[in-house]
């Protein structure tokens, strides 16, 4: 609101033509971003849940609105009345009650009396009305007294200021003061509806939301200077073609009557002459010529929900997009519903583009890490230095071409967070996601003790980067104190594990027919996920089970090591090292797996590190081993996955050869877990996540789950 106190403080000051001037360099630059479509905004044309139609079968709504700014506005309302009288049209006029004119009863009379309606206009038009929410509430009681007094059912706000929270304070029973879609007004968060719609409020009160859906007069002819009505007539069309409300609002005080001199300040009234013209002839009898409050009188008893307005959300991830489940997890479901989803990530793949679109997410990958190893903190920390700065500066450019609602950034590192500071601070929601948590993960990577300098320092980013963020997602129950005691994030953070999207996870057939009895591990090559133990493992594995190869995908800083360890057990040709590849690729190479192992160590960040090829591989319905460490023991026991001694090789081999010699006792155990994994799929659980979007971008969707229990299969299996 500061912008808008400094903008409007200094707006007497300033000649009428050089803030048209201004504001008409600005749109320009705007439409070009936008384009010449930006009139119509797709999605918007989709009715509204349990929509009937209009009254008496008409095709489409027809809605003439007039709002009164100055006197010279007011010494023309008797001519627009008579104007539109001639087309067989009615409409309301919205005066402003404490303006610079004062609107005499006997022309409020004389409109009424001739079928018309009339409305308030703001309070005083000085952009000041939502100022703030104490000043809204005081000026709110002005307005219901001149409502009361004029017999007005009806508000608008000036220059299309909106909080529809707020509004309830009015009695009233519409509002107009919203649009469809407009780009360039000051407040241009657009309803994305060409129907009106119910805003209900506390106590079974509430109103109905009447957006404008034909461009304003002052943007057509006095912004753009566009010499004929054809936009109008366009959108009208198409308005029509979906059986939507076509709502136009006309200033008496631009209009340009016959005998009146041309000045920039006006627009010839044959414009809309043209288009009352234009819904008489072509459309008839076929549209309801309606005021606004006839409308919302229909709309009133239906309460048609508010529509789900499209984000616009981007994802910042130091990970290839299409390798890390849980970032497409959250991508897709949004762009499913309809959302914009940019997703800014790495490039790891060779031949992947720079650009692309997967399942309607856009993809930009802004840096490559293709064949590079992190030996050391520099080679660490400076690649994504690079990172964030190219994605601040990419964010940044596009927030200002067309604003995001939110941004999705993803952990590790926590300092990400910043790339979405401009956003932040224009408007736009950040959820910070905390796939693992930095100071316990650094000190494992890099064997570091906790209570080293580098690793306080990594604490304090964790809750610098904390306060950046509006809300924060955590990835497992055992962290969730942890982090939230440790930055003083409580009550902004909430729990979301690696549940599995079952859309990819799914039980299919084999298509491998060879007798290899197939061990895989998916995932990153870490210390602490125990990849050492489990090759030694394999050294009795491959001796009793000679028909027995272990499968490694992925990446990380001990590949290297473990190559040269598979070699040194002589391992060679049983164990085999692949690239990380795409989840889609993954799922089906897991999916011909005989047994899936997750071998973390216990002592050190595995301990309390969920991850999700656990869940992943149950619900493939393949039989996993698992690590018998505290976040695994929480979530899991031993009716579903197959524990062994965290750090002990031979129990591990003793494990998987137990599986090898009893394939009906696996069997079993992997029906059970494909049942847990369903019960804890991402499907459960995608409506808490959309919820959490939706609260944070400021719809009436239901507050999100902020902490659900953890699952005991225990009781249930």
């Amino acid at each position: 609101m500061l912008g808008y106190k400094m903008y409007f403080g200094v707006k007497p000051l300033l000649p009428l033509y050089v803030r048209r001037a201004v504001r008409r360099w600005f749109a320009s630059r705007q439409r070009r971003k936008v384009g010449e479509a930006w009139y119509i905004s797709p999605g918007s044309e989709r009715q509204p849940e349990g929509w009937p139609g209009w009254p008496g079968g008409k095709k489409f709504a027809f809605v003439l609105t007039h709002d009164v700014e100055g006197r010279a506005g007011v010494d023309r309302c008797r001519r627009l009345m008579e104007l539109d009288m001639k087309w067989g049209f009615r409409s309301s006029f919205n005066f402003i009650p404490e303006g610079e004119y004062r609107v005499s009863k006997e022309l409020r009379d004389e409109l009424t009396g001739n079928g018309f309606e009339v409305g308030v206009h703001d309070l005083r038009h000085d952009g000041r009305l939502y100022i703030g929410r104490r000043e809204f509430a005081a000026n709110a009681k002005q307005i219901n007294r001149y409502l009361k007094e004029w017999g007005a059912v009806g508000f608008r706000a000036g220059f299309m200021f909106h909080n529809l929270e707020w509004l309830h304070d009015l009695e009233i029973q519409y509002d107009a003061s919203t649009f469809d879609v407009d780009p360039f007004e000051p407040q241009p968060d657009g309803t994305g509806t060409i129907f009106p719609f119910w805003k209900d409020g506390a106590q079974d009160r509430g109103y109905v939301e009447l957006p404008y859906t034909l461009p304003q007069d002052s943007t057509l002819f006095l912004l753009f200077g566009e010499r004929n009505p054809d936009l109008w007539l366009r959108k009208l069309d198409w308005i029509a073609e979906h059986g939507g409300m076509a709502l136009v609002n006309v200033h008496p005080d631009y209009l340009r009557f016959a005998g009146e001199p041309e000045s920039y300040k006006t627009f010839p009234v044959e414009h809309y002459t043209r288009l009352l013209q234009y819904v008489n002839e072509k459309y008839g009898e076929s549209v309801w010529r309606a005021r606004p409050a006839e409308v919302a009188a229909f709309v009133a008893p239906l309460k048609t929900p508010a529509p789900r307005r499209t984000r616009r959300v981007c994802m910042v991830t130091y990970s290839e997009y299409l390798s890390d489940a849980r970032v497409t997890r959250y991508a897709e479901a949004l762009a499913q519903r309809g959302d914009h989803v940019d997703v800014l990530s790495l490039r790891q793949f060779a031949g992947a583009p720079t650009v692309e679109v997967v399942n309607k997410v856009n993809i930009i990958r802004r840096q490559s890490r293709i064949g590079k190893k992190e030996k050391g903190i520099t080679d660490y920390l400076m690649p994504i230095l690079s990172f964030l700065f190219s994605c601040s500066w990419w964010i940044a450019r596009r927030h200002r071409e067309q604003p995001y609602d939110i941004l999705h950034i993803h952990n590790i590192p926590d300092f990400l967070v910043f790339a979405g500071v401009y956003p932040r601070i224009t408007g736009a929601k950040i959820i910070l996601d905390i796939h693992d948590i930095v100071p316990e993960f650094y000190s494992s990577k890099f064997d570091v003790r906790q209570g080293s300098f580098m690793v306080g320092m990594l604490k304090l980013i964790e809750r610098i980067s904390s306060k950046q963020a509006d809300h924060i997602i955590i990835s497992n129950h055992l962290w969730l104190d942890k982090y939230s005691t440790r930055t003083g994030a409580n009550g902004r953070c909430s729990v979301f594990i690696n549940n599995v999207n079952t859309e990819i996870f799914r039980p299919r057939p084999h298509t491998r027919e060879d007798a290899r009895f197939l061990i895989v591990f998916p995932g990153g090559l870490q210390w602490h996920q125990g990849l050492d133990i489990a090759l030694r493992a394999f050294q009795r594995v491959s001796r009793e089970a000679p028909l027995a190869e272990f499968h490694i995908y992925g990446d990380g800083n001990m590949k290297d090591q473990l190559k040269s360890l598979a070699v040194e057990l002589g391992l060679n040709g049983k164990v085999k090292f692949f690239e990380p590849m795409p989840v889609r690729d993954i799922a089906e190479i897991m999916s011909n797996a005989n047994l899936g192992v997750v071998p973390k160590r216990a002592d050190s960040f595995g301990n309390e590190a969920y991850s999700t090829k656990v869940m992943e591989f149950m619900s493939l319905g393949v039989p996993v081993i698992v690590s018998e460490t505290k976040i695994d023991r929480y979530y899991f026991n031993d009716s579903v996955v197959r524990f062994f001694e965290s750090g002990n090789h031979d129990a591990l081999a003793e494990a998987i050869l137990g599986m090898v010699r009893d394939p009906e006792s696996s069997r079993q155990m992997a029906v059970r877990a494909s049942a847990y994994a369903a019960e804890n799929s991402w499907e459960r659980r995608k409506v808490d996540y959309l919820n959490l979007v939706d609260k944070l971008g400021g719809t009436n969707s239901p507050a999100p789950t902020i902490e659900i229990s953890p699952p005991e299969p225990s009781h249930a299996y």
